[in-house]
């Protein structure tokens, strides 16, 4: 990752986690809390892709493991944020530019959904049953809830500022054009001719040029006559 996507995502972390901790926690809302730490990296994972996103699921999630008042063992939900963020970044569209707001929200309530169950999966594995005392089916539904009505006052944002921060947000979209192909463009937008793309363009060209002063030569000589 670059050094300026480094920086964002740890800065956007931080916060996100500060938040989540001292204000959203504590609002004691009946089944899950809103999880601002999950749209944080949702949001930087659309924009930097499946690798960005899993690196800062991991960071992030590592951070909220080892953050008080954590009752957890320690790497559990990086390991949920890190498999979150993978595929969050594979949703990510290939110009770089989403053009509505379904996509983005059904990945919300997908990473919800799934990383509540994930979560849970893994505390089965280790032990841990709050889950089963607490209902998971009210887990989901309130954690899809929830982060679903916080999207929309966070995703965006966070997506607006990945972009603004990255000097080029559509780099990983493909291969950069070179001056010809920018140039070609360029002509075949102002004048409706194809040169460059097109087999041949040049000479084609030179063709009808000497056809025209043929045609011009002709005329003048009967004129003459």
């Amino acid at each position: 990752m670059r050094f300026n996507r480094i920086l964002l995502s740890c800065a956007l972390v931080v916060v996100a986690l500060v938040i989540q901790v001292s204000v959203l926690a504590r609002l004691h809302l009946p089944g899950a809390v809103p999880d601002l730490l999950l749209l944080t990296v949702l949001g930087l994972a659309m924009v930097y892709g499946h690798v960005g996103g899993c690196l800062v699921g991991f960071g992030a999630g590592l951070l909220a493991d080892l953050a008080p008042p954590a009752d957890h063992a320690a790497g559990r939900y990086a390991l949920v944020l890190c498999v979150t963020g993978y595929f969050a970044g594979l949703a990510r569209p290939g110009n770089g530019r989403l053009k509505s707001a379904t996509g983005p929200m059904a990945v919300v309530v997908a990473a919800a959904i799934g990383s509540t169950l994930l979560y849970a999966g893994v505390g089965a594995l280790v032990g841990d049953t709050a889950a089963r005392h607490v209902g998971l089916p009210g887990l989901l539904i309130s954690a899809a809830l929830y982060d679903l009505l916080l999207a929309p006052f966070v995703v965006p944002a966070i997506m607006w500022l990945a972009r603004r921060a990255d000097n080029d947000p559509l780099a990983e979209a493909g291969p950069a054009p070179k001056a010809g192909d920018v140039t070609s463009g360029w002509l075949s937008s102002g004048t409706g001719l194809r040169i460059g793309g097109q087999r041949g363009g040049l000479g084609v060209l030179k063709a009808r040029a000497r056809t025209r002063t043929v045609r011009v030569g002709r005329i003048k000589g009967v004129k003459r006559l």
